[in-house]
């Protein structure tokens, strides 16, 4: 896939470190399964992924 962000790089298949904040939670997770273009190193989590991401934030406690 060509990258929005810099119209120049192609996106390949490796991992993203996600940060995600609510009510007063910081959840950062690491070797997350993104695209990244090779160019500008822009990150894309897909739609499954995110998904399970915000499901995990939501039931975790602080």
């Amino acid at each position: 896939m060509k990258c929005v962000i810099c119209k120049h790089g192609e996106t390949t298949n490796g991992f993203a470190t996600v940060t995600l904040e609510r009510d007063g939670l910081t959840l950062v997770v690491k070797k997350v399964p993104a695209r990244v273009c090779q160019n500008c190193g822009e990150e894309y989590v897909d739609d499954a992924v995110a998904s399970e991401l915000f499901i995990t934030a939501a039931t975790t406690n602080a």
